[in-house]
């Protein structure tokens, strides 16, 4: 059977969910094969750049000197500066919730230790320890970067999935981010496509539709 496009795919998955009352994610289902996923080097975990974005707000926090801080302010949707640091993760609770409220995170890299230390507990299980950044930098295009990007995570399992837009895009778009992230895996991949066995496409309440 002849290979279809990623845009004939995205449409049909589309056409054949019924509309919901609420705005749905569309999601790319990835199945994994003849990979060891015992092997840390096998498995994905990466931060991949969608060219039209999610189609929803992605927000992205950044623990740093209060010079550093300054640079950000605007562009970074919280910024924790180091004098602040302690006050924001010593009650265990209002940490947990800043770490949910966020999907990426960023840190100076001197303050990375103190971080891994006190909220890697928090931060590691869900993927979400900080990329450090050189001190004195200005990380305000790592922002804007990771503000239209997806983590994909595949941990130790072969069947792993990642947002690649929402139903209120147009599906140009959507196959574009899907084209975009299966490259950027394929690429990441030991043997490329052929460690893919299959993928698919579906709304978050829709029916799933083969992709390859």
């Amino acid at each position: 059977m002849a290979e279809r496009s990623s845009l004939e795919v995205v449409q049909e998955a589309l056409e054949k969910a019924p509309p919901r009352g609420f705005g749905e994610t569309v999601e790319l289902t990835v199945n994994l094969k003849d990979l060891d996923l015992t092997v840390p080097k096998n498995r994905i975990e990466d931060d991949m750049p969608l060219p039209n974005g999610r189609g929803k707000p992605v927000k992205v926090a950044l623990f740093g000197s209060p010079e550093m801080c300054q640079k950000v302010k605007g562009v970074v949707d919280l910024a924790v500066s180091s004098a602040e640091l302690e006050d924001a993760i010593k009650d265990k609770k209002a940490a947990k919730r800043l770490v949910n409220q966020m999907d990426f995170f960023l840190a100076e890299a001197p303050l990375m230790p103190t971080i891994g230390k006190r909220l890697g507990v928090v931060l590691g299980p869900r993927g979400k320890m900080p990329r450090p950044v050189p001190p004195g930098g200005d990380p305000t295009n790592l922002i804007n970067s990771l503000k239209k990007s997806v983590r994909v995570r595949s941990k130790g399992n072969r069947t792993f999935h990642a947002p690649v837009g929402t139903r209120a895009m147009p599906a140009e778009q959507i196959a574009q981010n899907v084209d975009a992230l299966m490259g950027r895996l394929i690429g990441r991949l030991e043997r490329g496509a052929t460690n893919i066995e299959s993928a698919y496409l579906k709304t978050t309440m829709g029916p799933a539709v083969r992709l390859r």
